[in-house]
């Protein structure tokens, strides 16, 4: 396992950290960056953003979308992007899964062949409280590739602060799998917040499991990870 932990007791710091991270990739020849979304990625954008780095020669592939909702709902992946970055920092091309396709079970095959015409550099990840990376959720298949998923009653719940109800968060998203995920040169993975702390000790002990998708990456050889929980 090639497991590079950074502890930051300053998130701003931690954030700091990231946006080097990018630099670093971008001064290296990097072109194609693979994004998240959700909360934890909001300050690293924020960064970016007020950054002098210029992404308008690179490609971007984001994880995942909902299912159900069009690109223009503001809870919509698609919207979070360019809200958070892409505004700012136009990147040459950008792909997010269509969650409105006719058929979104095509769609998640048609953007699993886009990744794999691509050679990711950096592939920015997340995790949740149950270890999901993406969308792929305990139980996930470490062979899977991008498809359409089920959300777990968790995972709905994490999000649910971002709609007016739980009932109106989808029910299902096309995510990249772990497969898909793995392929990428680098992986950054950023974990704040004492919720994060068993999934992060998981990966750390190097018990790979389907159970907990995020350990997975103990079998990559170029995973660093920013936290800001300090692990005995």
């Amino acid at each position: 396992m090639t497991l590079n932990l950074e502890v930051w007791e300053d998130k701003n710091d931690l954030y700091s950290r990231a946006e080097e991270l990018f630099s670093a990739q971008l001064k290296n020849g990097a072109t194609t960056f693979g994004l998240a979304t959700g909360g934890t990625m909001i300050p690293l954008y924020e960064k970016l953003r007020n950054s002098s780095l210029d992404f308008s020669h690179c490609k971007s592939v984001n994880l995942d979308e909902y299912v159900g909702i069009p690109q223009g709902h503001p809870e919509s992946y698609y919207t979070f992007m360019q809200h958070h970055l892409f505004e700012a920092k136009p990147f040459k091309a950008t792909y997010i899964p269509n969650g409105v396709a006719e058929d979104v079970h095509a769609e998640a095959l048609r953007y699993e062949d886009l990744l794999k015409s691509l050679t990711v550099d950096m592939q920015l990840l997340g995790v949740g409280v149950n270890g999901h990376i993406g969308f792929n959720e305990p139980g996930t298949s470490f062979h899977s590739e991008t498809d359409v998923v089920e959300l777990t009653v968790s995972t709905r719940s994490a999000n649910a602060r971002y709609f007016d109800t739980i009932d109106e968060v989808p029910k299902q998203a096309i995510t990249m799998g772990i497969a898909s995920i793995m392929r990428a040169k680098c992986i950054l993975l950023i974990a704040v917040g004492e919720e994060k702390r068993t999934a992060i000790k998981a990966l750390l002990r190097g018990d790979v499991t389907e159970d907990i998708p995020v350990t997975r990456l103990c079998n990559h050889p170029n995973v660093i990870v920013l936290t800001d929980l300090k692990m005995n």
